[in-house]
C-alpha cells in the first residue's frame, strides 16, 4: 500500500547528519517512510519512533534497532524517560497529513469523499469533527476559522453552518460542502475548502498545542551537536517553529545579552527554509508546501 511519499527525504537525511550509532526520534512515524532511510544509515544506533494512528503500526519495520510507540509526540518526554534516555542526536517530525489519511473516504479528513465528518488521528478519541459543527457556539466556530484557516468570511461561514445545523444535524463531509457553499468563492473553491477542513482537523487533534508541547520538549533532549529536523505544511505550525530556532519562544521576542548577541537555547542550522524542488513536487504534488526547517543547540 502507498501509504505516504515522504517530502523531502534527501534533504531530511542530510539534515540530521545521521552518526551510525546515534540515538534518533521520528515522532510521526506514518509509512516509515523517513525511519526506513535512518535506518540504513545506522549501525548499532537507534530508532524510536511515534506515530497515535494505529493504521501507521501496519507499517512497523521489523529491526531490533527499532522501536515504534503508539502515542501522540506530546508524550515525548514521559517515552524517553521510560526507555532511560537522556540526550538523542536528532529529532525528526514530519508534521503533514499522509496521502493515506486524504485517501481513505471513513476518515473524513477530504471533501472529494462523502464520509462521517470524523478527522481523528487517534480513532480511540471520542471528539471528532461532528461534534465540533453541531455543537461548538457561533463564537467558538468564529474564533476556530480565524485562528486556524484566516478565512475572511468567517463570520458569514459559521452562520451559514448555524442556519442548516438548526434545520437538522450535520454528520457527514458531503452536508458540510452543501452548507456553506454560498460561502465559497467560487475561483477558489478547493483551496477555500481546504482552510475549512484544515481548521477542523487542527480543532479535532489540538495539533497547535501538540505541536507546543513535543517542540518545547524535544529541546530538553538535544545533544550539543544534535539536529532537530520539523517540515511543516501550514504557516500557523512553520511560524511557530521558525520562532522557537530563531529566538527560543513561539513569540519570537528576541532577547539580547549586553552586547547585543540573541539569548536563545536554539540556533537555526539552515538560515533559509528548505523547499521541494521543482523535480520533487512533480512526482509528488503533495510536497510542495512543505517547509523544512533545522534547529541545534545554541553553543
Amino acid at each position: 500500500m502507498n501509504y505516504h511519499t515522504p517530502a523531502l527525504l534527501h534533504e531530511t537525511i542530510e539534515g540530521l547528519d545521521i552518526k551510525p550509532d546515534g540515538i534518533y526520534i521520528d515522532v510521526t512515524f506514518g509509512g516509515g517512510g523517513h525511519s526506513a532511510e535512518i535506518l540504513k544509515r545506522l549501525k548499532n544506533g537507534k530508532l524510536i519512533a511515534f506515530d497515535q494512528d494505529i493504521d501507521a503500526h501496519k507499517n512497523t519495520i521489523n529491526d531490533k534497532r527499532f522501536t515504534l510507540i503508539q502515542a501522540n509526540f506530546r508524550f515525548l518526554e514521559n517515552f524517553l524517560n521510560y526507555h532511560k534516555i537522556d540526550k538523542v542526536d536528532g529529532i525528526l517530525a514530519d508534521l503533514g497529513v499522509s496521502t493515506h489519511h486524504f485517501d481513505i473516504p471513513e476518515r473524513g479528513f477530504s471533501f472529494r469523499f462523502d464520509a462521517p465528518l470524523d478527522m481523528r488521528m487517534n480513532i480511540e478519541s471520542d471528539f471528532d469533527a461532528k461534534h465540533i459543527i453541531n455543537i461548538y457556539t457561533k463564537k467558538e466556530l468564529f474564533v476556530l476559522f480565524k485562528k486556524y484557516s484566516e478565512i475572511k468570511n468567517a463570520g458569514k461561514l459559521v452562520e451559514a453552518i448555524i442556519s442548516k445545523r438548526n434545520e437538522k444535524e450535520i454528520i457527514t463531509t458531503t452536508e458540510l460542502v452543501s452548507a456553506i457553499q454560498n460561502c465559497v468563492p467560487k475561483k477558489i473553491e478547493n483551496k477555500y475548502l481546504a482552510k475549512v477542513f484544515q481548521a477542523l482537523r487542527i480543532e479535532v487533534n489540538n495539533e497547535i498545542e501538540n505541536l507546543k508541547i513535543f517542540l518545547q520538549q524535544g529541546v530538553r533532549f538535544l545533544k550539543d551537536d544534535a539536529r532537530f529536523v520539523v517540515i511543516s505544511y501550514h504557516s500557523l505550525e512553520d511560524r511557530l517553529v521558525k520562532n522557537l530556532f530563531r529566538t527560543g519562544n513561539f513569540e519570537g521576542k528576541q532577547e539580547k545579552d549586553i552586547y547585543g548577541n540573541i539569548v536563545s537555547p536554539l540556533k537555526q542550522f539552515n538560515r533559509k527554509v528548505i523547499v521541494p524542488t521543482d523535480q520533487e513536487i512533480e512526482q509528488n504534488n503533495r510536497s510542495r508546501s512543505a517547509k523544512m526547517r533545522i534547529g541545534m543547540i545554541n553553543n
